[in-house]
């Protein structure tokens, strides 16, 4: 796999109104898979962005995160973002062997070969296992395939068997009924969870990582102090411990996502996959309804690899529903005439 160029992601406004000067504003970023309901962030103490971090707060903050995951706490660290430890993880190996189980998001491959590392695209989850390392996401972005806690944990331990690692990036996992990596995670992997998705608090940057000693240490050493800011351990803790926002959540956006597929359906699309944060959709003219929902200030996610596919996120409020049913033709359509 070459060395890629700059990679496109969702979220980026300022490319939506280069695409599309005139549309009207405020935008609607449906291209990301972020809750658009963000947990209510409670206030915090001003001395927070005043002084260094606390240790003993970024514990507690790991504690919670072991609980809400199901993990054992000496199993957890914290880090500015998945992204981050996207980055990190590459750098804690030798160059080998890396098979990404594809297509997913590009920045894994792209981290890794980075790091100097040799990457090839694996289309089954078997035909990562000739590799010293395999990158699954679960539940993928952007089709939302899942694989068991049975399989990547066989995965897993062949990679251990010849010192190798499965990272099973759960950073879309929250809030699905997917069988987590982090209950009992396996000696040779290292599970990716995302704060900011679930949480609708992207900006925030923070996210965990899940493995057994001694590689999580090696993580929390790589990480150096004070990596996760004193405002993020607050509003993650108390986020963590909520769990029946959580449940609530999970309940409501599968709501939105059904939801979502109706309108898709019904402006001709075929749902090819998601979760409960995003539905990606197969259209004969994809290309042509990305420049009229453009049009009509909505964002979405387009894919130059697979062109006849659209990503599409959730809309946060009534108002943002009634513009995308109005921009897909479909408000009205089952409406007696």
């Amino acid at each position: 796999m070459a060395v890629q160029g700059p990679i496109q992601h969702g979220g980026d406004l300022g490319e939506a109104r280069r695409l599309f000067p005139d549309a009207p504003e405020p935008w609607i970023d449906l291209s990301t898979g972020i809750n658009p309901i963000p947990y209510p962030c409670p206030a915090v103490e001003a001395s927070l962005w005043q002084r260094l971090p606390d240790p003993a707060a970024l514990r507690r903050l790991e504690e919670d995160a072991a609980r809400a995951y199901g993990a054992a706490p000496d199993h957890v660290a914290a880090a500015p973002g998945t992204q981050a430890l996207i980055e990190l993880l590459p750098r804690l190996r030798a160059p080998g062997r890396v098979a990404v189980l594809g297509p997913t998001y590009a920045e894994h491959a792209a981290a890794w070969l980075r790091g100097g590392h040799a990457v090839a695209e694996a289309h089954a989850l078997a035909a990562t296992t000739a590799a010293e390392v395999a990158v699954v996401v679960n539940p993928n972005n952007p089709d939302g395939r899942t694989h068991g806690r049975a399989d990547l944990a066989d995965l897993a331990g062949a990679l251990a068997a010849r010192d190798g690692l499965l990272v099973a990036d759960e950073a879309f996992a929250d809030l699905e009924p997917v069988e987590s990596l982090c209950e009992a995670v396996p000696a040779g992997a290292v599970v990716l969870r995302s704060f900011g998705k679930t949480y609708g608090l992207a900006g925030l940057r923070l996210g965990f990582a899940v493995a057994r000693p001694p590689l999580i240490g090696r993580i929390r050493a790589a990480l150096g102090p004070w990596a996760v800011s004193g405002p993020a351990i607050a509003i993650g803790r108390a986020a963590l411990a909520d769990a029946g926002w959580r449940q609530r959540a999970a309940l409501e956006r599968e709501q939105d996502a059904q939801r979502l597929d109706g309108l898709l359906a019904a402006a001709g699309g075929r749902i090819v996959g998601g979760t409960r944060l995003f539905r990606t959709a197969a259209f004969a003219d994809a290309t042509g309804l990305f420049a009229r929902l453009g049009r009509a200030g909505l964002f979405v996610r387009r894919f130059e690899a697979a062109p006849d596919r659209l990503r599409f996120g959730l809309p946060g409020d009534e108002a943002a529903w009634r513009r995308l049913e109005d921009a897909l033709g479909t408000l009205h359509r089952d409406a007696p005439a």
